[in-house]
């Protein structure tokens, strides 16, 4: 036996101890369930679990792994945890016949639907059965009938909207319930029978949501038509059944590998996360344990009167209910100028104060309808700690300066704001702005960090990586190189903005991309979570009325000679075309000084706090101009309360490199996040 194959039985056989190991965690959490049931006690306990992830993460990092592979485990094990706990109260709520369930589900196995539903009923495949209808109605039709147990349907998608044919079916049946969701990530792929060049596709077969969820890449394909067909799986075995080369398929990964067919371009969709949500239907209604997090689903109409649907919906105001959800104004069939709306909310139709909503909705709907009850499909992911992220070391040699332990001085209101929209009157609490599960303007200090070009995808990663193990909350790149044109710069090419995607998507950070041209405002906001305007781009007024029209936040630089109602009065621009998730940067002004790029001006961050309700960030690196500089100012800059950094930072960046000289090295990044977290 060669050392390779040795190797490979020792990793087969760590492979089966770990799945021993899972096995016996499950037997745990069953115990645990039967307990937590007979106590009455909560499902789960956020601050044991936020423990346990810390505790995890620096033994992992102890035995060489990383806090972001720990952490992604966790969440694995920590889900399947609670949804046992979750079925085991709903069989303990609810009546079922043991022996097999028949689902059913629009379309062929291999279809999108088939797979989620696999997914949703991963723990009873055994005693599962899927089939397969032509059309929506026919799955309703089915579970009316009995001919099945339970329908599995979409009900809306990320791209593409909601589905309004199922919807309809779900507003006219009588005698159905919601009673699950999934919630699944749809990954298109072109399909043909034979590995031929792209450009030879001529016709492409799919279901009509599909195609709609592809309309740019579709755009893209010269002399292509697309073609509607009932499923997404039947176009695939269509294409296989014609053998025609020239004709394709939008389908999944998994109908290529069942009917032999080759994937030429995956990732086809208008957006990068794409997902459906499908519903799960059944004859009765549950009872949902009320320590298992809901969502209830009603349809309801309003008589065509002025405020009718105000009205509606201030009673979810009233009794504390946040909707999840509202769509429709589909017409209500015989009732002319009166509209239909779906309705999801978080709250379980058990609790008090949804049953006080429903009974005023009652009066204040022309129509009402329950659907359902339900446990809610995400069941959330523990956070860790910023502390328990952030790497526990100090910098070498001699300390840095002590920190100085003075508070911010409490100011007072400005007397007359002149930015109506952006003045701290406006809006006294400050904005806080979401972004994937990313606060930016609350209480924790996130910082951004990233490279000012992106190089290479192995550059790019590594930056990513080193970004998520020392506890940065997003990832930024440039797209251009410095210096290298007449004009200062050069763009890289889009090849720049994927990698760049990609090192997102591998480790969970929001991206952050710097826009300079109206034009791309908007194509580059369907990829990116956060655009940025550099400081020469401050007063550009095109640019800000573009980024004023999409809904992204924008990082908004100051720029080097603006004054601070400069930059509040680019805010307001961009906030009166509708964009409200402005992040105000301040990174440095020009003096006559040479010992750094640019004077920090740590006043701007309590007078802008003082001014306005948007977050406040510091560009250290960028008034530094010199490595040396950047922790200093950085540490000196958490004194006043910002809300957050950006940090540049390269894999090697040192003395004579090509990286600017602000650039931090990886050692350098994680010495300065332990200072600032250290402070904060």
């Amino acid at each position: 036996m060669d050392e390779l194959e040795r190797i490979r039985q020792d990793i087969n056989a760590t492979d089966e101890q770990i799945l021993v190991v899972l096995a016996r965690r499950r037997e745990l959490t069953n115990e645990v369930v039967r307990r937590k049931a007979e106590a009455g006690l909560q499902l789960r306990d956020p601050r044991r679990e936020e423990e346990i992830l810390a505790r995890l993460i620096e033994k992992g990092r102890e035995l060489g792994l990383d806090s972001h592979f720990v952490t992604r485990i966790f969440h694995e094990i920590i889900d399947d945890s609670v949804r046992a706990q979750q079925l085991f109260l709903l069989k303990s709520s609810n009546r079922s016949e043991e022996g097999m369930k028949r689902i059913a589900f629009q379309g062929i196995h291999g279809a999108y639907s088939h797979l989620a539903a696999r997914k949703h009923f991963a723990r009873t495949l055994e005693q599962t059965t899927f089939i397969g209808y032509p059309s929506f109605e026919e799955v309703i039709v089915a579970v009316e009938k009995g001919t099945v147990d339970l329908a599995f349907l979409p009900i809306e998608n990320t791209t593409a909207g909601s589905i309004n044919e199922v919807f309809d079916l779900l507003a006219q049946t009588t005698g159905l319930f919601i009673v699950g969701e999934e919630v699944f990530r749809v990954e298109h792929c072109l399909l043909a029978t034979d590995d031929v060049p792209i450009e030879n596709i001529r016709r492409v077969y799919s279901h009509p949501q599909a195609l709609k969820q592809c309309m740019k890449f579709l755009s893209t394909l010269s002399n292509c038509e697309p073609e509607y067909y009932t499923d997404t799986a039947m176009a695939a075995r269509k294409i296989k059944e014609d053998q025609d080369p020239t004709q394709g398929a939008i389908a999944s990964e998994a109908a290529a590998r069942q009917f032999g067919l080759v994937i030429l371009r995956r990732d086809c969709a208008d957006q990068k996360e794409n997902y459906t949500r499908f519903l799960v239907i059944a004859r009765e209604p549950i009872k949902v344990d009320p320590r298992i997090p809901s969502k209830t689903s009603l349809v309801l109409a309003v008589p065509h009167e002025e405020g009718s649907l105000l009205k509606a919906l201030m009673v979810f105001h009233r009794n504390k209910i946040n909707l999840t959800k509202l769509d429709g104004s589909r017409p209500r069939p015989g009732a002319p100028f009166q509209y239909i709306f779906n309705v999801d909310f978080e709250g379980n139709i058990a609790s008090e104060n949804v049953r006080n909503a429903l009974n005023e909705l009652r009066t204040a709907t022309s129509f009402l309808k329950i659907l359902g009850t339900y446990p809610v499909e995400n069941r959330g992911k523990t956070a860790p700690s910023i502390q328990s992220v952030v790497p526990k070391r100090k910098p070498s040699g001699e300390e840095t300066a002590a920190h100085s332990k003075a508070l911010a001085a409490a100011v007072s209101e400005p007397e007359a704001p002149t930015h109506r929209l952006a003045s701290r009157s406006a809006k006294p609490a400050g904005t806080v702005i979401d972004v994937r599960t990313v606060k930016i303007g609350g209480p924790e200090l996130v910082v951004i960090a990233g490279p000012t070009t992106v190089e290479s995808r192995e550059q790019i990663l590594s930056c990513a990586r080193h970004i998520r193990e020392c506890g940065g909350k997003a990832l930024f790149g440039g797209q251009f190189r410095p210096g290298t044109s007449p004009s200062g710069s050069s763009f890289l090419g889009p090849e720049s903005l994927e990698l760049l995607i990609e090192a997102g998507r591998v480790y969970d950070l929001p991206i952050v991309a710097e826009v300079t041209h109206p034009a791309d405002v908007d194509p580059l906001a369907r990829k990116v979570d956060i655009l940025r305007l550099g400081a020469s781009n401050m007063q550009d007024t095109a640019l800000l009325v573009a980024v004023g029209k999409v809904n992204r936040p924008v990082i908004l630089e100051r720029g080097s000679s603006a004054s601070l109602d400069a930059l509040l009065t680019a805010a307001e621009l961009v906030m009166s075309h509708g964009n409200q998730q402005v992040i105000l940067c301040e990174q440095g002004v020009r003096t006559l000084e040479t010992g750094s790029r640019s004077l920090l001006d740590l006043a701007a961050i309590p007078t802008l706090k003082r001014l306005t309700h948007l977050p406040v960030f510091v560009n250290p690196s960028h008034a530094a101009g010199h490595r040396e500089l950047v922790l200093p100012l950085a540490t000196a800059a958490t004194v006043f309360g910002p809300h957050g950094f950006v940090i540049e930072l390269e894999p090697g960046a040192k003395p004579g490199a090509t990286s600017p000289p602000q650039t931090l090295c990886f050692p350098e990044f994680a010495i300065l996040m332990h200072a600032l977290y250290a402070k904060h």
